[in-house]
């Protein structure tokens, strides 16, 4: 079966090469929807590495320095098979995504959740949510996303109990209910 580990990231940074190439695999895997890409007037190609390193690559490497107060590693056998993140201290942090209505110390964001293509389909997915929502609970946060409406993930949200809050910009808010 594989030894399966969850693991938190003690130094992200460390880790941005590697990721690079894991979320290259989720965006080639859904045809670019995922990660969106909003900013970016044109988005490379799926099979464009090197175009898709030289969009996400400075933003990957804000959000592991800068934005994720704690990032989580799920490996199979030593490679990525999916990967969680959690922003909780939201006051005086450039989160210019995060409607005002929300940004307080109760809130804590699930963030950068993704399984490798290869791993979907094993409870990888629902092992990392579950544990990103127990840990946000731990801390006295209530577990929000902010996700767009037209992605997968927005439907299997909704099915692991959270609910809509509210439309903000394109994207939607969801809270565990």
């Amino acid at each position: 079966m594989g030894t399966v580990n969850l693991e938190r990231a003690g130094n992200p940074l460390s880790l941005k090469g590697e990721l690079l190439r894991f979320v290259f695999e989720v965006y080639r895997s859904t045809g670019g929807a995922y990660p969106a890409l909003e900013w970016v007037d044109e988005k490379p190609s799926p099979d464009d590495f090197e175009g898709f390193r030289r969009v996400y690559g400075p933003f990957l490497e804000f959000r592991l320095g800068k934005e994720f107060d704690e990032l989580y590693i799920l490996r199979r056998d030593g490679e990525i098979a999916g990967t969680v993140a959690l922003v909780y201290e939201l006051e005086g942090r450039d989160v210019w995504w995060v409607p005002e209505e929300i940004k307080n110390e109760k809130t804590g964001l699930i963030e950068f959740f993704m399984v490798h293509p290869f791993y979907r389909g094993r409870g990888y997915g629902s092992k990392l949510l579950d544990f990103a929502v127990e840990r946000l609970l731990s801390l006295g946060k209530t577990p929000h996303v902010v996700t767009f409406p037209h992605l997968d993930a927005y439907g299997y949200y909704l099915k692991r109990g959270f609910e809509k809050v509210m439309d903000y910009g394109g994207f939607v808010v969801l809270r565990k209910a």
